[in-house]
């Protein structure tokens, strides 16, 4: 029999997001952010569902080469850039876009063989310090691609937020301000916000938004989920209980005895663990819902199992069904005691998880 643990993929919820994103952003194309797996959806079904969206971001060439195999043809933005001449090739080839955030890459592009041009965003650092042309650079970098036959049209210009889930937050606005003077009278479309922008921040919507985790019902604003912005969780993750045991008071459970029996009860374990994604760092109390009602999770997370208090649950048995998270679960619940975020957590999906589309 194939183990239990699953994760249901709701296109309906996908595209309900994309909607919700819309309304939001109503003069803005839009593209959805399909790397890492599309944040561990998968990323051909996740580009199926969302065969609406003006375009797709990936991180990788070789998920480009995913989408285009698949039939995708909206346009592909590579959100990192290009990392070798090489690489200009197959942006030909593949007919992608790219994201040119260092002189390294300008310099390649210089020197390239001829060939078909390529369409470039040119990224700004605009207090994010991760990628980026510095603001006072912005305008050389600017002018060299414009000036090269191999760049193809208006030269998008784009940024990257480092707190705009901070609604109101003072960085967001400075970035802003930094951004509006370092592309001041340069021609070409714009791109600012992610996610948390295209939710809090409406005068950064410009031309293009760019959303990750909204796209997939995901909120990484502190003290919310993403039915808080009308947003629908696009995964459930479930299992079911494979043993219910009757404990003494005293008993210890799981590995190194953490947690103990503070009276005879009985404990539940289901099939799911870290080797399944799950995070390990979940502590004793973490919710799961268990034949659809509030259960507890006791006991360390163990790579293949997890260990659950079923006092109040006397209908429990072996086989009873186990939401770790999903529409009535919210992942934000779990990513909060695990000391993370949601991202994290449907991103660590492993591959022994069974997908399920619906």
């Amino acid at each position: 029999m194939a183990r239990p643990t699953s994760a249901t993929i709701h296109t309906d919820a996908l595209r309900h997001n994309l909607g919700q994103i819309r309304l939001r952003a109503p003069d803005s194309r839009v593209m959805a952010v399909v790397k890492a797996d599309g944040y561990g959806h998968g990323l051909e079904r996740v580009a199926r569902a969302l065969g609406g969206a003006d375009a797709f971001g990936v991180a990788s060439l070789s998920d480009a080469e995913r989408l285009r195999a698949a039939g995708i043809s909206q346009p592909i933005l590579l959100l990192s850039g290009f990392d070798e001449p090489a690489d200009i090739e197959r942006l030909r080839q593949l007919h992608v876009d790219t994201a040119v955030h260092h002189e390294t890459q300008v310099q390649m592009l210089e020197q390239a063989a001829d060939g078909e041009p390529v369409r470039c965003w040119l990224k700004v650092d605009s207090g994010m310090h991760r990628l980026g042309f510095a603001p006072e650079v912005v305008r050389d970098m600017h002018a060299r691609l414009a000036a090269l036959h191999g760049v193809v049209g208006e030269i998008v210009l784009m940024n990257h937020f480092a707190s705009s889930d901070e609604f109101d937050g003072p960085q967001t606005r400075e970035q802003m301000r930094v951004f509006s003077d370092a592309t001041s009278g340069l021609p070409g479309q714009r791109s600012l916000a992610n996610s948390a922008a295209v939710l809090g921040w409406p005068t950064a919507h410009a031309d293009w938004v760019r959303p990750g985790g909204a796209m997939y019902g995901m909120s990484v604003v502190a003290g919310t989920s993403g039915a808080d912005f009308d947003l629908r969780p696009a995964m459930t993750l479930a299992t079911r209980l494979i043993a219910v045991n009757t404990l003494h008071r005293g008993d210890c459970v799981g590995y190194a005895g953490t947690w103990s029996c503070p009276e005879d009860m009985r404990v539940g374990v289901a099939a799911i663990g870290y080797g399944d994604g799950y995070p390990r760092a979940a502590p004793a109390g973490t919710p799961v819902l268990v034949d659809g009602r509030a259960a507890q999770v006791i006991g360390r997370i163990s790579m293949d199992l997890m260990t659950i208090d079923l006092r109040g649950h006397d209908e429990a048995r072996v086989g009873s069904p186990v939401i770790l998270w999903g529409p009535e679960l919210p992942v934000e619940r779990i990513a909060d005691v695990a000391g993370t975020i949601s991202y994290e957590l449907t991103c660590s999906i492993t591959r022994r998880v069974r997908f399920v589309e619906a």
